[in-house]
């Protein structure tokens, strides 16, 4: 029999309906955070709802925060009755309970983009699953997507969605300030959206347009033969051999053990609810 490819859910306007054990902890969760105002916004697929309408069938609940927040978290979650742990401390930490979790991410995994303070202070007030808290700009919702470019996750029509769904009313100063020197990765993403979207180009501003595209033709005129290889930052899977057998730069590790911002905690002893 031919090999079976896994079903992909369809983009849809219809809420999924959350087991009620998981309704409980995503709402937990965040009635700890926001009882201790601690600062953190809401991303992932109820993010892309907001800005687009569009739901996602979800397993988790997608919190974005500075690593400084992400151990503060920790610690009130874990208090809370939360089994906590670091899966990455370059961008990933998860609370579970009842076979649910929730993530909290700090940055992108490889360590190209950092959630800073400016993300949550742009964040807006929405209500998620019936709690009063913060949610991502779609500035800052769009570049967190830049790089999840692997083959078995892709999330080039997210960001075609944001842009389309927002009719391009977005801070494009914003956008390219947090692409910064990866801004080749959002020209290719604007460009799936224009072939995408052939007729709603227009909802990129040309100034837009024309700064990438001046900066691709001028990187092309100007080819730099010392330029550094940066498939690693896009998959380490698929361009491991570029690294491994052609000695290739191998970027991804270097910006992953230079980074400075990673989730510092530990479990450690709790102090038990009444003791002295």
């Amino acid at each position: 029999m031919p090999k079976q490819e896994p079903s992909v859910p369809e983009s849809t306007a219809a809420e999924p309906e959350l087991p009620p054990n998981q309704m409980e902890v995503f709402q937990d969760v965040l009635r700890t955070l926001e009882q201790h105002r601690l600062p953190c916004a809401v991303s992932g697929a109820f993010a892309l709802r907001h800005h687009t309408e569009i739901w996602r069938t979800t397993k988790d609940l997608d919190i974005f925060l500075t690593a400084d927040a992400a151990s503060r978290a920790l610690d009130l979650l874990c208090d809370a009755g939360f089994q906590c742990e670091v899966c990455d401390p370059v961008w990933l930490a998860k609370a579970h309970r009842d076979g649910f979790f929730v993530d909290l991410i700090t940055g992108m995994s490889n360590a190209t983009l950092r959630v800073r303070e400016s993300w949550i202070a742009r964040s807006l007030p929405a209500l998620v699953v019936g709690v009063p808290t913060r949610i991502l700009a779609a500035e800052e919702l769009l570049a967190s997507k830049l790089f999840v470019t692997r083959r078995e996750r892709f999330d080039g029509a997210d960001i075609a969605h944001i842009v389309y769904a927002t009719r391009g009313k977005l801070d494009w100063n914003r956008i390219l300030e947090l692409a910064g020197p990866d801004w080749e990765i959002l020209l290719w993403a604007l460009l799936f959206f224009r072939y995408a979207y052939p007729a709603q180009c227009r909802y990129v501003p040309l100034l837009v347009w024309a700064e990438l595209i001046n900066g691709l033709m001028s990187g092309l005129v100007n080819q730099d033969p010392a330029a550094r290889f940066r498939g690693s930052l896009l998959d380490d899977k698929m361009f491991a051999i570029d690294v491994k057998d052609w000695g290739l730069d191998d970027l991804l590790t270097e910006y992953r053990t230079s980074l400075v911002d990673k989730i510092l905690w530990s479990p450690g002893p709790r102090k038990l609810e009444g003791a002295a």
